[in-house]
């Protein structure tokens, strides 16, 4: 047997662990500079508010139902994430991480013989270890698992866990589930299958023949049909697959036309993807730089550029392609423009062990290793940029707009929750 843990509204949740007045209110964390919605509680999904809305388009519904506006504060996320799955790894040897809010747990060798409280014991140590609310999905199969996790939210309130543990239960799971809402079937299917009168899982199981399947929806949608079936298809990762490509892009809090605060912006996000294949063992062999003006502002002069650079030694080094970038970034600036966004690419991502050296390479990549090994040990330890490099600089102007950042309550400890008694 399979579980899928789900972290209820996970964004809100987190944001409501430190801010007990938040409980039962209406709550919504917004994208980077306080763009969209991204994450809603309940309260909120019930007056209206979509998933997704720009929140200037909301005013006046924020207003009337004094919703309670959060920016994203992913550091704060990304450790309560990790402490819910640390925690899932006490249940089970294997587990696969599923996403930030999402773990599948292998059960099948559980000897505890009630897997249902065994449910009930995972989500009520997590809520008294972590404070986060979740939902337990348990069946033969992981699509048949995040089929019980839905069914979960959406009808066992009470409890919270749900276990498909004979065929009548998972036939009435495959009956309530609507095709769209099958783990694996898109938009483009959906439509089609919804066209074909193929409206819920159970009519997708009965009314159509394999052979139909593999032809039209490859050899997913076939595993899609035995998973439904109970028969487990779906590969089990324990470890995350390395990355083929790598990409740190945001826009700014403001428009920029100053070069040197470009430059800076560009210098963060290359760190930011040297980091990342540091942390797969992997290095890279071409980035892409880009940098582009604000399409919407009509009234400016546009302009949108990007080149491609191919290193000389794949590397993770954040100096050597934070240099790189400055070269990339050094042939596409343009003077005179008000630029949105700039963004850094990593392809032709290798592993650190199968580099190929070039005989005429000058850079001292022992030392360049020992130095970024020190950088991360010291930000692992005391938090992100703790140290960095200088080229990263301090200005600032270019970071994103997060008006509504509540502290981060589990990593910097100036900020840390005080109690008065």
């Amino acid at each position: 047997m399979i579980a899928l843990v789900d972290c209820n509204n996970f964004y809100v949740s987190c944001e409501r662990i430190f801010n007990p007045l938040l409980k039962d209110k209406p709550v919504v964390v917004l994208s980077n500079n306080d763009g969209c919605v991204i994450a809603r509680s309940e309260e909120a999904k019930q007056i209206g508010i979509e998933m997704g809305a720009p929140v200037f388009m909301m005013k006046e519904i924020l207003i009337k139902h004094k919703v309670q506006v959060f920016s994203s504060n992913y550091t704060l996320y990304g450790d309560l994430s990790e402490r819910v799955h640390k925690l899932l790894e006490t249940f089970t040897q294997q587990i696969e991480n599923y996403s930030i809010d999402e773990a599948f747990l292998d059960f099948s060798a559980i000897k505890q013989k009630n897997l249902y409280e065994y449910g009930v014991q995972i989500k009520s140590k997590i809520q008294q270890c972590v404070g986060i609310p979740v939902t337990v999905g348990i069946a033969p199969t992981k699509t048949l698992a995040k089929m019980a996790n839905r069914y979960a939210k959406k009808n066992q309130n009470q409890t919270g866990v749900y276990l498909l543990d004979t065929q009548e239960k998972i036939r009435q799971v495959l009956t309530w589930t609507a095709i769209a809402d099958v783990w694996g079937i898109g938009d483009r299917h959906s439509r089609r299958l919804t066209g074909m009168g193929i409206h819920t899982a159970a009519d997708f199981v009965d009314k159509l023949p394999a052979d139909w399947i593999r032809k039209n929806m490859t050899v997913t949608g076939e595993r899609m049909l035995n998973e439904l079936k109970g028969i487990p298809s779906v590969q089990w990762e324990e470890m995350m697959k390395p990355k083929k490509g790598i990409c740190t892009a945001r826009s700014f809090g403001r428009l920029l036309s100053d070069k040197k605060d470009i430059r800076e912006a560009l210098a963060n996000y290359a760190a930011s993807c040297a980091t990342k294949l540091r942390e797969q063992q992997s290095c890279g062999g071409t980035l892409h730089i880009f940098i582009q003006t604000n399409i919407h502002r009509t009234l400016d002069k546009q302009y949108s550029r990007s080149i491609t650079l191919q290193l000389p030694v794949p590397t993770n080094s954040s100096i050597e392609i934070i240099k790189h970038a400055f070269k990339g970034l050094d042939i596409i600036f343009k003077p005179g423009y008000n630029y949105k966004k700039t963004g850094v690419m990593v392809t032709d991502i290798v592993p650190d062990k199968a580099v190929q050296f070039s005989f005429f390479d000058t850079v001292n990549r022992q030392r360049d290793a020992r130095i970024m090994k020190t950088v991360d040990l010291m930000n692992n330890r005391f938090g992100k940029d703790t140290v960095k490099l200088a080229a990263q600089g301090y200005s600032k102007k270019w970071k994103l707009r997060q008006e509504r950042l509540s502290p981060c309550y589990t990593t910097n400890i100036t900020q840390v929750l005080t109690i008065k008694i």
